[in-house]
């Protein structure tokens, strides 16, 4: 098969690795009293038995297609689906698990709205017919995003998720559009669906939606392996700050050849860009990882079963030190045994975990300062 899935096994391309990035293994026994053979209670049940693994991803962000004003709409519909052929045909041959498109990929410019419009209800599922057979022949997963209607005569702004087979596995409708949006007819979604692929659990965000934290904290809560990006602008510092805060992989299709289409890894690292010559970027990614608290550098602390995982694992766990932020992101590549295996084996915190015990601690009582009194002049 031209895919591969497992658990454990992952690579990741792209990285830079800083400073103590791949901690050395202990040369003593003292951190191997912290190895656990078995254990219930340090992983949960959902997290290790949870299914990631390897993925492909394939992010295009161009431009958008400028139509002659007095082309028909089946003209226009033609026009579109012969661009992301095109567009297409950079990525496959490096056979990705995943494609993803900016926003309003098939939106046509040069059109009035009416002429819009019009187009839109030609078009109806063609180009999203389209994207699916482009699944099934190339056995991966799609996004389409674009402006649909619904049968009231409103619309939504969509990201449709495809499976292998070209298959609809679910549907996000943007939580925030734009007030412009929105005095057009596109309504605001309600819901922040997590769909399951093959290779690990899927979210998105559309644009505008990534300055709010309504979404973003549902996602925090979710904690998705990977959330999709389609937008017409790249948000800046806020698209690692939900890699990292959501301790999920993120992958961002942006429109336009100038600002450039990211994946990052749940440190908010970028791992693959595209630039100004090639409108695209693939990767293979590790969807196997998990975040952990360096804490301090004994051998009874994380540090220290780290460096014992490592000497038992060794090229078979990879752990990554952005510097300066305090958690490391260890990733599985073992063919048989996911990192949440490896972790709980050997007693490792992850960083919620610590900070989550940190919270607890500091509400005990006789660990927190007296309240301030009032000020006296309340009283006036």
């Amino acid at each position: 098969m031209k895919w591969l899935v497992r658990i454990g096994l992952a690579v990741v391309l792209g990285f830079v690795v800083l400073g103590c990035a791949d901690i050395a293994p202990a040369k003593s026994g003292a951190a191997d009293a912290y190895i656990r053979k078995t254990s219930a209670t340090a992983v949960p049940q959902s997290k290790k038995y949870h299914k990631r693994g390897l993925v492909k991803i394939a992010t295009i962000g161009p431009g958008g297609l400028t139509v002659n004003a007095n082309a028909g709409p089946q003209q226009v519909v033609d026009q579109i689906i012969r661009h992301w052929q095109r567009k297409f045909d950079q990525v496959l041959p490096d056979r990705p698990d995943l494609i993803v498109v900016p926003e309003a990929c098939d939106r046509p410019g040069g059109l009035s709205r009416e002429k819009q419009n019009e187009y839109y209800r030609v078009r109806k599922n063609q180009i999203q017919d389209f994207f699916g057979r482009v699944a099934r022949e190339n056995n991966c997963y799609m996004v389409y995003s674009a402006k649909r209607e619904m049968p009231d005569g409103t619309y939504r702004n969509s990201s449709v998720l495809l499976d292998r087979k070209g298959k609809v596995v679910g549907i996000y409708n943007k939580n925030h559009p734009t007030i412009g949006e929105i005095d057009g007819k596109i309504l605001c979604g309600r819901d922040a669906p997590v769909f399951e692929c093959d290779f690990g659990r899927v979210a998105f965000a559309i644009c505008f939606d990534l300055n709010f934290d309504e979404l973003r904290l549902k996602y925090v809560k979710s904690q998705p392996d990977l959330i999709i990006f389609s937008s017409m602008y790249h948000g800046g510092l806020m698209q690692a700050y939900w890699a990292y805060s959501c301790r999920s992989h993120f992958v961002g299709a942006i429109a336009g050849r100038s600002t450039p289409s990211e994946i990052r890894n749940p440190l908010g690292q970028v791992i693959a860009s595209s630039t100004n010559y090639c409108d695209y970027a693939v990767a293979e990614v590790n969807l196997d990882c998990r975040l952990v608290h360096l804490q301090n550098m004994s051998a009874q602390s994380n540090w220290g079963r780290l460096k014992a995982m490592k000497k038992k694992y060794g090229p078979k766990v990879k752990i990554t030190d952005p510097g300066l932020l305090g958690p490391v992101l260890v990733a599985g590549k073992h063919e048989n045994i996911s990192v949440d295996e490896m972790i709980e084996e050997f007693n490792i915190s992850l960083w919620d975990e610590d900070m989550t015990k940190a919270l607890a601690h500091r509400l005990k009582p006789g660990n927190m300062e007296p309240a301030s009194p009032p000020p006296m002049n309340h009283l006036k």
